[in-house]
């Protein structure tokens, strides 16, 4: 038997697999190991190595020199970005030479819901909360939004006045596969990150996220991407921090300056840390990196999007998922809920026009598509098995359940792959 460890919510889910059955581990080296992640002091050196060494920019505190404000984009609840260690770094650079500087903090949500006092608290330090001036971020409030003209896609863009009014704009964020603007981090900070609903929804319509060309690891040709990289322009991005994290969530290396050098730079070296090989089997298991990745059932369609790339039609992925914030969204729960099938859904959405675009079409299309190729089990004790088994999906409470349930569904000669973190990897698929 060789035991499996996948990171679920904030601990691990564990089960043993017949060596007989396991065809693969797809596991970039870098991102798992026996071995600690780095230590707090030297995550912060090798942040502070980054600014000190920006890529085809100035240094963040010569940038601020003679501004009156800046507006630093960070991140929300749903990502992992080490804000304790970024934030504080990035705000003292932009004070060192313009101690007066009027600093105000954008929570890029997207069109997920607000932060909670608690996690704000949480992913930014007490300190910072209070000391800082922060703005979350609300699409669909149009009088904190600007109009900038059209996309390459013929959307509309609109984005948050108060990091268009600043002298100075900033992001930080963090590196990591996308399941369909091909790597997170860069431009995605303002869009969808700070972003108007409407250019949100035309940027993610269902003939975009149906192109062969929006998956993880692609930029090139990317429909996505263009828009999202044009958007960044308009706003006038200026500089960015980005780090990519080891497995326990620790900075692996950063990447600051030109927001279009430092971020490309950042997607080559990942490309080459987390490129796996495509291995087929009828049983795919995979997890979506634990806190705060899997913590509802709309982000952790991103994990599933690797196994899906593995497994055989008509076979079965696993997902462990913690979900303790439950579906992640009441139009992505009820487009599933309500659906006859999950291949009529997909069918109904593939008809949509980019402007008419309905909220989170994206997330349960392709849940919607990976439905209408494998069964998935999701793996989650933290969740109510109703509601999963309402959105097409089976139920287990554990990672040994789910594979007991998977082999009676694929046979005992049923073949396997595990992806120990769907949203860490990128399949190749050539």
């Amino acid at each position: 038997m060789t035991k499996i460890r996948l990171p679920f919510h904030r601990s691990f889910q564990e089960a043993e697999i017949p060596e007989s059955m396991l065809r693969a581990v797809l596991s970039p080296h870098c991102h798992y190991s026996d071995v600690q992640g780095n230590g707090f002091a030297e995550q912060r050196q090798t942040v502070a190595s980054a600014l000190d060494n920006p890529l085809s920019a100035p240094r963040l505190e010569d940038l601020a020199v003679g501004k009156r404000s800046a507006a630093v984009i960070t991140s929300d609840h749903t990502r992992p970005v080490p804000s304790r260690i970024t934030l504080p770094l990035l705000l003292e650079r932009l004070r060192r030479k313009n101690p007066g500087v009027s600093i105000t903090i954008v929570v890029a949500t997207g069109s997920h819901r607000s932060m909670s006092a608690n996690e704000m608290r949480d992913k930014f330090g007490a300190a910072v909360v209070r000391r800082e001036k922060f703005f979350m971020h609300d699409c669909t409030d149009n009088a904190n939004l600007r109009h900038l003209g059209q996309l390459p896609s013929g959307g509309e863009l609109w984005l948050n006045r108060h990091a268009l009014e600043a002298d100075l704009l900033v992001a930080e964020g963090f590196i990591e596969p996308h399941f369909f603007a091909g790597f997170s981090g860069g431009r995605k900070s303002v869009l969808p990150g700070i972003a108007g609903h409407a250019s949100v929804l035309a940027n993610h319509c269902a003939a975009f996220i149906d192109s062969p060309r929006a998956r993880a690891g692609c930029l090139d040709g990317n429909p996505i991407h263009e828009d999202m990289l044009f958007a960044a322009r308009k706003a006038g991005l200026a500089f960015i921090l980005n780090v990519t994290l080891n497995s326990d969530k620790t900075i692996r290396a950063a990447f600051a300056g030109d927001p279009e050098a430092a971020h490309a730079a950042g997607c080559r070296q990942l490309a080459r840390e987390v490129a796996v090989k495509r291995v087929e089997a009828d049983i795919v298991i995979t997890g979506n990196g634990g806190y705060p990745l899997d913590q509802n059932i709309y982000q952790s369609v991103k994990g599933m999007t690797a196994a899906e790339a593995c497994c055989r039609a008509g076979g079965v992925i696993i997902m462990a998922a913690g979900c303790c914030d439950g579906t992640g969204g009441d139009c992505f729960y009820r487009a599933l809920a309500e659906a006859e099938s999950p291949g009529r859904l997909l069918a109904r959405i593939r008809g949509v026009p980019q402007n008419e675009t309905p909220q989170d079409q994206w997330e349960y299309q392709i849940l919607a598509r990976v439905l209408s190729k494998c069964r998935v089990i999701l793996v989650t004790d933290l969740f109510d098995a109703k509601v999963v088994e309402s959105m097409h999906m089976l139920h287990a409470a554990s990672l040994r359940k789910a594979l007991d349930m998977a082999m009676a569904m694929c046979g005992p000669d049923a073949s396997c792959v595990v992806i120990p973190d769907g949203v860490s990897v990128i399949v190749d698929q050539e």
